[in-house]
């Protein structure tokens, strides 16, 4: 029996990225109404990501919507349109982790944990020891290029900066968060308490 990687699929993080404006963007779309097929539709047509090319609107379209979905709630995703940015960037956050397990992991055995046992510090070693132990345990994660995981330790550092938890991509040391209550609530009525501390929220 061929047991499926929960990791498969975080590779295309690579290119996909944080993306808080195509989120946005999609968020606003989708707490109108429109289908899935509309929404995208509407993105091509009307440029709405304002890509140079229309090759990869269609994708990112795409991995938007399941960002969205995977969230679970459409009170989420009516914020991600409507909230100032910074309560809409802490919402993307969630939506992708729980669309990729591969950040869903990082927030919370390196992020999370740091912020339990308070422990500021952050650096190249962290994120070196995270994929070491996930190439350990997951065949799909060993089989990642070299170039490919060092794409993804950009991807994580950079979805930290967006979202305050570094003041750079060369800062050594973790900023305290907040989470904000609306997303917070959802959380816990989703039973995601577990992910509370990746939010510095440790109740």
């Amino acid at each position: 029996m061929i047991i499926k990687s929960p990791y498969n699929g975080s590779g295309s993080l690579t290119r996909e990225q944080f993306l808080f404006y195509e989120m946005r963007t999609t968020a606003k779309l989708k707490s109108e109404g429109l289908s899935n097929k509309e929404i995208v539709d509407s993105i091509v047509r009307d440029n709405l990501f304002q890509y140079p090319t229309e090759k990869s609107v269609k994708s990112i379209a795409g991995a938007c919507i399941a960002r969205l979905e995977a969230m679970s709630d459409e009170s989420l995703t009516l914020a991600i349109a409507s909230q100032p940015s910074e309560i809409a960037k802490q919402i993307c956050l969630y939506a992708i982790m729980k669309h990729r397990r591969l950040v869903w992991d990082f927030m919370l055995t390196v992020i999370g944990e740091k912020y339990r046992i308070k422990d500021s510090s952050f650096g190249r070693m962290d994120l070196n020891v995270f994929f070491m132990r996930l190439q350990e345990q997951d065949n799909n994660v060993a089989s990642w290029s070299d170039a490919t995981v060092q794409k993804l330790k950009q991807v994580l550092t950079r979805i930290l900066v967006e979202n305050e938890y570094l003041d750079s991509t060369k800062a050594d040391h973790l900023n305290p968060v907040w989470l904000n209550p609306i997303l917070k609530n959802a959380m816990q009525a989703n039973n995601d308490d577990i992910a509370l501390p990746a939010f510095n929220c440790l109740i």
